[in-house]
């Protein structure tokens, strides 16, 4: 979560510079690009990934085309298609590199940065170029990156807006962090200074914000003190930490990186107390408390997914993982930040582990308490399963009604068809009627080795004739034609009896199980287990 905030910030300060970009008439291209760009960020603030994804590539595409035709306006003029341009092609690199695209995110940053965009956007994509060498260990690269960025952005405020060193600020802090993340502690300690400089240049205006002031006064010293607890100087940065004046750990962010130091330093105990904290904040901002979402969050959409395909018992297995994760609660808590239930049971396991001493009679009312909780999830669990398969049936049960009506239509077809005179009718349509005179037989389709050979023996010619036929009046191959009669067979046998699908399928013709499977839900969009439900519902 750190990080999601740090990278909003700077998506923030970066759409805080662009604002004021509003042209009146715009040519087609560039309306176009607005529109698939417009689309692409709302999609993005719904969590719709692919869709923003493909929606950005769009927006940037046509603005790289307009580019290379010529049609954009020079470099100097900060026009609204140069910032489009920047920031679609920065926001398609984001996508790129959060689905682990990162030498595509690099090349594609690269062909960006070989233009003269503006420092605005230049900034940003150079700070993600770093990110994405980090990760691939090129630290010289990633290095050059990052001071690249930082100029950019501070010839962007080179006027002396009183919004510069506050970007630039979080631009350094974001930078720290990533250094730290990958264990460049000599590069995050530059950053951090070069961030309380900007501070420092901050503070000394009229008109800066106190409230700014205070809270990166706190960034600042929490993250010296994380510094020097990363190097190995604990008692050192116990010091520095305990020297924050209570006032400067105020903002949801601030919480965050105390409770996060503080559980680093050992200090399980505080850390859960500022965890508490950090949920009063929240629910005085109107924000819902988190609990078991977090968590839920990695393993829910396979089970949504498991469930609404009709897999009953991979989502219950994934169910129970879900209720299994609690007791890795301290891993879940660091990749979902603060859900309130991995703090709960992060705070047993440490008392656990430091209080090895304690009773029997507490360690069975710590047992009771997690399994309650599994039995809740469970409930919960089996609740939505049995709520999914209800809606599923009442899907099926209509389903099932569209088949009935349809198989009847076809059926008064098919007699329509055999009524006709004689006389009236090509060769082709009285061989067919032949065909579905002889089908009237279950057992000339229910045999397994009946096949289009058998059909043309049966009825005095030749296969091609009868496929012919059955092309002709029912665009049907002679397979097609027999497994139609094998499958809507094995459908009345589910209906009539109570035998086992296994049963049934050996009675229809079709000796493949999966075969039998596939071809049931090709023709009635429901396993045969569904069908039966569906038809005796």
């Amino acid at each position: 979560m750190k990080y999601k905030i740090l990278i909003i910030c700077v998506l923030l300060a970066l759409v805080g510079c662009t604002g004021s970009h509003k042209p009146d008439d715009k040519p087609e291209w560039l309306v176009q690009a607005d529109e698939d760009y417009k689309l692409a960020v709302d999609y993005d603030g719904q969590w719709q990934v692919k869709l923003a994804e493909m929606y950005y590539r769009k927006a940037y595409e046509t603005l790289k085309k307009a580019n290379e035709d010529g049609l954009f306006p020079p470099a100097d003029d900060q026009s609204y298609s140069w910032f489009l341009y920047g920031d679609a092609g920065y926001r398609y690199a984001v996508m790129l590199y959060r689905r682990g695209d990162t030498e595509g995110a690099i090349a594609l940053m690269s062909d960006i940065l070989a233009h003269d965009i503006r420092d605005v956007e230049r900034s940003a994509l150079l700070q993600l170029m770093g990110e994405c060498q980090l990760l691939l260990k090129q630290h010289d690269a990633a290095r050059e990156s990052y001071s690249k960025a930082f100029e950019a952005r501070e010839r962007w405020h080179q006027d002396g807006k009183i919004d510069g060193h506050f970007n630039m600020m979080v631009v350094c802090f974001a930078i720290y962090n990533s250094f730290m993340e990958y264990g460049e502690y000599d590069e995050a300690a530059k950053w951090l200074e070069r961030m309380e400089k900007e501070l420092t240049v901050y503070e000394q205006r009229s008109d800066a914000s106190p409230r700014i002031i205070e809270e990166y006064r706190g960034y600042v010293a929490m993250n010296h003190a994380r510094l020097l607890l990363a190097t190995g100087h604990a008692r050192e940065a116990n010091a520095v930490y305990n020297a924050i004046p209570a006032g400067r750990i105020f903002t949801p962010l601030s919480i965050t990186w105390a409770a996060i130091w503080l559980s680093e330093a050992g200090r399980y105990g505080e850390a859960a107390d500022m965890y508490a904290r950090l949920d009063t904040t929240y629910a005085s901002a109107g924000n819902v408390t988190m609990t078991f979402d977090k968590i839920s969050e990695c393993l829910a959409p396979r089970y949504i997914a498991n469930l609404k395909a009709g897999r009953t018992q991979e989502a219950l297995s994934i169910g129970s993982d879900m209720a299994g994760a609690i007791d890795s609660a301290l891993a879940w808590q660091k990749r979902n930040d603060a859900a309130e239930l991995s703090v709960i049971y992060q705070t047993h396991k440490k008392e656990l582990a430091l209080e090895e001493s304690r009773t029997k009679s507490t360690i069975y009312l710590i047992i009771a308490i997690g399994a309650l909780l599994l039995l809740l999830l469970t409930g919960y669990i089996l609740w939505v399963v049995r709520r999914d398969n209800r809606l599923l049936t009442e899907k099926n049960r209509v389903l099932y009604e569209q088949i009935r009506q349809r198989e009847q239509a076809e059926t008064e077809e098919r007699e329509r068809q055999q009524a006709q005179p004689t006389e009236t009718l090509s060769q082709s349509q009285q061989l067919y009627n032949h065909l579905l005179e002889l089908m009237e037989d279950p057992a000339v389709y229910t045999d397994a080795e009946c096949n289009r050979d058998t059909l043309a023996r049966l009825v005095g010619t030749n296969y091609k004739y009868v496929s012919d036929a059955l092309h002709e009046c029912a665009d049907l191959t002679p397979a097609d034609f027999i497994n139609q009669y094998r499958i809507r067979y094995a459908a009345r046998l589910l209906v009539t009896t109570d035998e086992p699908v296994g049963l049934i399928i050996e009675q229809c013709g079709i000796t493949n199980r999966s075969t039998f499977a596939r071809l049931f839900h090709d023709y009635y969009s429901m396993s045969p287990t569904e069908f039966r439900h569906a038809a005796k519902g």
